[in-house]
């Protein structure tokens, strides 16, 4: 079965042919590209397409590489302990397993996301490089577990820093931009039931236009889609200026872009027309 894109992910053939090589090579595929395109979604529509198991790793700055394996539980052993429980004695009731753990022993492939791993630090970098390696980690307490079936492994990067080299290499590359007119225009009429189609290639349009000014923060598919509904639901069909204006902070998350953004609405809404 290979990844065709989704009614709810319309998938461009590179992108299709990354997806592909990577579920065929078993080899981690990483994604890059800006928030707000779609990576996270690629792989939960991957994994739904493929129909596999989704295992999802949303990293944060204080994540630990430890966390991907286990957590020890010590605050209910020793409760246990003063409950004199006999399960005390035995450490596995008191592990709980990570998301590598839980891909590592899955009896069927899984799509495992380990989600905006630019967060992380050095440190966790070259454990995660480790085990994308050999696919098997090694427990001092419980042994050495490794994948008898190996996961479809997808990580994402907002590029908030440059990744090694090392693991680099170890991984296909993929980089998501975001779509053009065309297709964002098909997204919106895909998305948002009762959006006039000649409208949404003009929301899509516009949006375009907004994301060349150098903003802070771009609008992202999901703010376009927001803005797409809240016009449906207050009943815009047509974008004029004023309209639009009203409406920015649906798309533009920050004040000063909102500011930057205002003069040009009715440049863009031309430009947009043509």
């Amino acid at each position: 079965m290979k990844f065709q894109g989704s009614d709810n992910y319309v998938a461009t053939p590179d992108l299709m042919l990354a997806v592909n090589a990577a579920a065929t090579l078993k080899r981690p595929l990483l994604i890059k590209g800006e928030p707000g395109t779609g990576k996270t979604m690629l792989a939960e529509e991957v994994a739904q397409a493929l129909d596999m198991p989704l295992l999802q790793w949303h990293i944060k700055s204080t994540t630990k590489a430890q966390q991907g394996l286990y957590e020890y539980d010590a605050v209910s052993r020793l409760r246990d302990s003063q409950l004199g429980d006999e399960k005390v004695k035995d450490i596995h009731n008191y592990i709980v397993k990570g998301v590598l753990w839980q891909a590592f022993t899955a009896e069927k492939p899984v799509v495992l996301l380990i989600d905006e791993v630019d967060k992380a630090d050095e440190e966790f970098e070259a454990f995660l490089l480790e085990v994308l390696s050999d696919f098997q980690v090694s427990i001092p307490e419980l042994g050495t577990i490794r994948a008898e079936v190996r996961p479809l492994v997808v990580l994402t990067s907002n590029r908030a820093r440059d990744l090694s080299e090392a693991l680099r290499r170890r991984c296909l590359h993929v980089f998501v931009d975001f779509p053009g007119a065309a297709v964002e225009a098909e997204i919106v009429a895909r998305k948002v039931p009762g959006f006039d189609a000649a409208a949404a290639v003009h929301v899509a349009r516009f949006v375009a236009g907004l994301r060349k000014l150098e903003l802070k923060k771009s609008p992202s598919i999901a703010e376009t889609l927001d803005w797409a509904r809240a016009l449906l639901a207050l009943d815009i069909r047509e974008l004029e200026p004023a309209a639009v204006r009203s409406t920015l902070g649906l798309l533009l998350k920050h004040e000063e872009d909102i500011r930057k953004a205002e003069p040009k609405v009715s440049a863009l809404l031309s430009q947009s027309r043509s």
